[in-house]
């Protein structure tokens, strides 16, 4: 179902609805593809704007386009946002009384919506076939595609029946499949079950730039977390953990701690879990903490961090998971607390479920790159990356592993000492066992098999047993060694372990990374969150829904006081200028008043982030950067580090012999005076030095003057 297209078209209704000025990676030949009568499979990012993909075709098409969606929460979402944007829209669901929904098909009937949202069980039914077969159905978008193949993380039974439906329609629409994760075996299957052309899959990259990964292992959950938050007072985050019970103790060790927390899980009923959602969604909540059952649901924009408390069962779930965070394109954070017994866990889900053994032998494999995952010192980026079928090479520069600047230990003699070990148990056994004879472990099952008779029994007698095992765990994760697919994983060499024992390549194994704290907020962005909270209370909506934390940030960078350059922020439609531009204006009108220094830039897009490539002398690139002319706050933002790792670099760099000359950065007499102070007090502890100093000069300062 062709239809005139031009690119100047639909960049327009992009701006003059939506308020952006230009499309996304990947959105423009999806729509392009539609609009030319292709069946499309997008595979896009969470947050890279899969919702345009179908939604700006729709009002550019004749008759209605049907939206499959799996949860009823996220219809309703789409459908309020949709109207903020002045765009005729409507969700068919078990949660309407007989009357509106009735009142609701009358409206299809009437060629009221343009896009009708409902779950894959609705296509079953036989009156809405009959009110659809009355209406011209140009598109029809399945949104979570995944669902549909037995090989993704999500499977429903129920989208299953999608291909059929769409056979039994009066006359073919173009079908549009998105979804976020979806590896090379999934991708293939959604093409097989749609009929889909290998040539028409516009896949984007899973890549997301914006956010931080990180693994977190050997601290106390718990701990971690209290600390965690109170850095994050002022953000929307969630907790996902495994089960039931641990989100309800985790929510009531919270609470008693008297941080705002919500709980969702599938034990609750379905009008608790609603509450419990909308409390999310229009902040009335800080922290959500739930179980993968919250996942697909939610549409909150502005989530700043996700903590996985608990182990995900595989790296497509962690990643759409994990994916909530930033999706208004901002800063987010994704932290994963490790401990070695959520893997139990996850094997007992693997091993309780009724799918037959192949099935269950690929669950446990995707379980194994899981683990890998939390035992890599590679970029964890990349290797998300790499599980999803791209040839990424390039660390992302922002994980935890990317930004650890702890030296690199040489541990190849401990690793032929495991090498060895593997081969001369003939490959039979697992990790447990493995460790138990390296330590010389008295275990009756290690005597029993005369497993302390071998050559290589006690060489590590002097490590834990505990460590031993996460070595391995390493071993595994960087592919010197592999692990079987099944519920009692026995341990393999592979190639690179040869290599090793030869004496022909090294292993260099790196020190945890410390956790950094978050930059403050600045003060206009939350005059600006404040009023967007206000605004939504009036009108009962969810906050993001008036605007995106990065519109937001975006003005506040940017200072708009006429309605011309309102309308230059990105995120600013023609529908929310009318509605919000006023209201806005004064708010920053006032704040300018306050400031007149601050000028509105020409240039309102905002500036993308730059990979840093990973290296050991990264104190060094930031001092070359430094002695070409950079000042601190741009090696801030081109290196995307905060502010005392770029100090703590330069200081590093001069006090290793580069001329740097960061005492200059002082201004004169408060370097004298803390010369001075430094001699009389006789010690180089910034401490004693900044209690005899006046309270202006910061410790920043000290620190460039007596390079500490």
């Amino acid at each position: 179902m062709a239809t005139q297209y031009s690119q100047e078209q639909a960049v327009q209704l992009l701006k003059q609805t939506y308020g952006y000025e230009q499309f996304r990676p990947g959105q423009q030949k999806v729509i392009h593809q539609v609009l030319a009568g292709h069946d499309t499979l997008a595979i896009m990012p969470t947050g890279g704007g899969k919702s345009i993909c179908y939604q700006l075709p729709a009002m550019m098409l004749e008759g209605v386009t049907i939206v499959i969606s799996p949860l009823i929460s996220l219809m309703k979402d789409q459908v309020d946002a949709l109207g903020q944007l002045g765009v005729e829209s409507t969700y068919i669901n078990s949660s309407l009384s007989y009357q509106e929904e009735q009142h609701r098909l009358q409206g299809i009937t009437e060629g009221k919506f343009k896009l009708i949202y409902v779950a894959p069980e609705r296509l079953e039914n036989q009156s809405f076939y009959r009110i659809l077969s009355s209406v011209t159905v140009s598109l029809v978008a399945i949104d979570e595609a995944h669902c549909m193949s037995q090989w993704g993380h999500d499977f429903r039974p129920s989208y299953m029946n999608i291909p059929s439906w769409l056979d039994s329609l009066p006359s073919k629409p173009v079908i549009l499949a998105l979804t976020a994760t979806a590896t090379l075996q999934v991708q293939e299957d959604l093409q097989l079950h749609l009929s889909i052309l290998p040539t028409h899959s516009v896949v984007t990259g899973f890549a997301r730039p914006n956010l931080q990964f990180q693994v977190v292992k050997g601290m106390d959950k718990r701990a971690y977390i209290t600390k965690y938050l109170e850095h994050h007072q002022s953000e929307p985050g969630i907790i996902y953990v495994s089960t039931r019970k641990e989100a309800n103790q985790l929510a009531d060790f919270l609470n008693k701690k008297h941080w705002n927390t919500g709980v969702y899980h599938g034990g609750m009923t379905e009008p608790e879990r609603t509450a419990s959602q909308e409390d999310f969604l229009y902040d009335r909540v800080q922290v959500m903490i739930a179980t993968n059952a919250f996942g697909m649901g939610i549409n909150k924009s502005n989530v700043r961090y996700v903590l996985h408390y608990n182990l995900p069962k595989n790296l497509e779930a962690y990643y759409q998971e994990a994916g909530r965070a930033g999706r208004d394109g901002e800063k987010g954070e994704c932290v994963l607390l490790f401990s070695g017994q959520d893997i139990r866990t996850q094997q007992f889900f693997i091993e309780q479920s009724e799918a037959d053994e192949q099935f269950k032998k690929n669950e446990f494999s995707k379980l194994q790159k899981m683990i890998s995952y939390c035992h890599t010192e590679g970029c964890l980026q990349t290797m998300i990356l790499h599980y999803f079928g791209e040839e990424e090479e390039q660390p992302c520069g922002r994980c935890s592993n990317c930004l650890h600047e702890g030296e690199s230990q040489d541990c190849t003699k401990e690793a032929q000492m495991v090498f060895s070990c593997v081969k001369r148990m003939r490959e039979r056994y697992g990790k447990l066992m493995i460790a138990q004879v390296l330590t010389g472990s008295s275990n009756q099952k290690v005597k029993q098999f005369n497993l302390d008779q071998l050559p290589t029994y006690g060489l590590m007698k002097n490590q834990t047993l505990k460590s031993v095992q996460a070595f391995i765990d390493y071993l595994v994760a960087e592919e010197y060694l592999g692990r079987t697919n099944s519920e009692f994983p026995t341990i393999k060499l592979n190639e690179l372990a040869v290599n090793v024992l030869l004496g022909q390549q090294k292993v260099m194994r790196r020190v945890e990374p410390e956790v950094q704290r978050p930059e403050e907020q600045d003060e206009v962005f939350t005059h600006l969150r404040n009023l967007r909270k206000d605004l939504a209370a009036q009108e009962d909506i969810p906050p993001y829904l008036v605007f995106s934390d990065k519109t937001l940030k975006e003005m506040s960078r940017y200072i708009p006081v006429t309605e011309d350059q309102f309308a230059q922020i990105s995120g600013v439609g023609e529908q929310k200028k009318k509605k919000y531009a006023q209201v806005f204006i004064e708010v920053l009108q006032n704040y300018e008043d306050q400031k007149p220094d601050v000028e509105i830039k020409s240039d309102s897009a905002p500036t993308p982030l730059k990979s840093k490539a990973i290296t050991k002398d990264n104190h060094l690139q930031t001092a070359k950067l430094f002695s070409e002319g950079a000042t601190i706050q741009q090696l801030v933002d081109t290196r995307q580090l905060t502010e005392r790792t770029i100090i703590n670099h330069l200081i590093r760099a001069e006090s290793e012999g580069e001329e740097l000359k960061l005492a200059e950065l002082v201004d004169p007499k408060k370097r004298e005076l803390i010369l001075q102070t430094a001699e009389q007090v006789g010690s180089d502890l910034l401490r004693p030095i900044k209690d005899h100093l006046p309270e202006e000069i910061t410790y920043e300062e000290i620190r460039f003057v007596i390079g500490k």
